[in-house]
């Protein structure tokens, strides 16, 4: 997350393998002043044992900075951001419905338009209030989902959070936390279906745009960008996934954009849909089934997994759609075509197995069986009880989930917020409302002080590592608006040519 950044910079104990790597210091993001030099130390990088990593930084080098203390909250002009600092939101919060930040002596803390960096103002000073003002226009220009005055609160700040998080050109930062300061393809995707189901089509369009710029001559992308899109920050292994997440999310956008345009502006983006979904279809195997690839726990496996797999069937499914929009019908059928092979490939190694991680059984269980449900996936006759079978292996004391339960990957006792909100939406996608919604109330009772969604919820319950994390802000939005209206939309699968 930043491709959940399941694996974390530890200190190395004598049960688990380890690689030991330098550190130096990385280049600011766009919009910031680079940090100067500092001095470096060695870091050490855990590997669960069992796994061929080419994860997070495998012959790559790790800024000090990420050492720091997260962030808690976010100030933002839409065109910078600044990060709150958890000493700084201890007995603040946010003016309602804006970024601007009410510290507990009553004064206003907020980023200026003109300014590089914040200011603390009186209270309703007129400059910050135009701020706020505009923050609650965005919202209601679009619509805010919830059946609740807390869902809607926790939807509202997700939406302003996320748009904080987006940069002019279209990069999608993960995190306002160095090391989470760079944009996924992944996470984006995300952002960019949940604000074009909420109304936010520029916003929206905008993510898709920055993903056409950044996608590699062969198809594919890195598996982050630096936020000025000028390259990855280190050496880690690109995922395939991300082929099926981006034409997936062009999908979702088309769906929901508006008649008079999106044609021409579809068009525009077909190129990159076009390379990827080829890619894509390449890339399967005789079994019909894609080659081992990092997922989104940033780590190799031997064999194909899931967490690869159904996003690449959202993804050839979403492609071959669009291709009859545009009127491609060799396209489309040529796509349509590896979707069946990858649709028959998943039923006959994955199915058997419950959607487990890997299609050697090694593995265990894995959070991303619920990309195989709608809004990603058409969800298969057996997937209900894989959903509860493997919900049921995750959840841990703390009323969480572990992305996973393999036995060589040592999760610990955190639960991560966007492993579990994957079934919130789950369930939300295939009528399951109740236990989507018993779901996203434990995910929702996890924000911190400000209303902010964490990263990860500790053995005690307590919010743990970065906040805001826009993956999760995003899932979180996706399926209150599942829940709101029905099932969100799904790329149909042609069972036909």
């Amino acid at each position: 997350m930043p491709a959940v950044r399941l694996v974390r910079w530890a200190v190395i104990t004598a049960s688990l393998a380890s690689v030991a790597l330098p550190a130096c210091v990385a280049r600011g993001p766009v919009g910031r002043p680079a940090r100067e030099a500092r001095p470096v130390l060695p870091v050490l990088f855990v590997r669960p044992v069992g796994h061929q990593s080419h994860g997070e930084a495998e012959g790559s080098y790790a800024p000090l900075s990420m050492l720091v203390t997260p962030s808690a909250g976010l100030l933002s002009n839409t065109t910078l951001t600044e990060g709150v600092p958890p000493s700084l939101a201890k007995g603040a919060r946010y003016v309602e419905r804006s970024n601007v930040l009410r510290l507990p002596s009553g004064r206003w803390k907020y980023l200026p338009a003109d300014r590089t960096g914040s200011a603390v103002v009186a209270l309703d000073d007129a400059r910050a209030r135009v701020q706020i003002a505009q923050s609650r226009a965005w919202l209601a220009a679009g619509r805010v989902p919830g059946s609740s005055p807390d869902q809607r609160a926790a939807a509202g700040r997700a939406l302003l959070t996320m748009r904080a998080l987006l940069r002019p050109n279209g990069a999608m930062a993960a995190g306002w936390t160095p090391g989470w300061m760079y944009s996924w393809p992944r996470d984006s995707s995300f952002a960019s279906a949940a604000f074009a189901h909420t109304g936010h089509d520029a916003e929206a369009y905008r993510i898709l745009r920055y993903s056409a710029a950044t996608q590699r001559r062969d198809g594919t992308w890195e598996a982050r960008t630096k936020l000025d899109g000028s390259g990855p920050p280190d050496g880690r292994r690109w995922q395939l996934d991300a082929n099926g997440w981006v034409p997936w999310s062009a999908w979702q956008w088309y769906r929901t954009a508006p008649l008079s345009d999106r044609h021409a502006r579809l068009a525009a983006l077909y190129p990159m849909i076009r390379k990827a979904a080829d890619r894509a279809a390449a890339s399967l195997g005789t079994d019909g089934l894609p080659p081992a690839s990092p997922d989104y726990w940033e780590l190799m496996t031997t064999t194909a997994n899931i967490g690869t797999a159904a996003p690449l069937l959202a993804g050839l499914n979403a492609s071959a759609d669009l291709a009859r929009e545009v009127e491609r019908p060799d396209d489309a059928a040529r796509w349509a075509a590896a979707a069946r092979r990858l649709s028959s490939g998943i039923s006959r190694k994955f199915a058997p197995l419950g959607y487990q991680r890997t299609i050697d059984g090694r593995h265990g269980r894995d959070s991303a069986v619920a990309f195989m449900a709608p809004p990603f996936n058409a969800a298969p006759a057996d997937l209900p009880g894989a959903l509860d079978a493997t919900y049921e292996a995750l959840l841990l004391p703390n009323g969480g989930l572990t992305p996973g339960n393999d036995p060589t990957a040592p999760w610990g006792g955190n639960a991560w917020t966007p492993s579990t909100s994957f079934f919130a939406l789950a369930w939300a996608g295939t009528g399951k409302t109740a236990k989507a919604g018993q779901v996203l109330d434990w995910v929702l009772s996890k924000r911190n002080s400000l209303g902010e969604l964490p990263e990860k919820v500790d053995r005690a319950g307590r919010h743990s590592s970065v906040a805001p994390l826009a993956w999760t802000g995003s899932i979180t939005v996706l399926a209150l608006v599942a829940l709101d209206g029905g099932a969100l939309p799904t790329p149909p699968l042609r069972t036909r040519p």
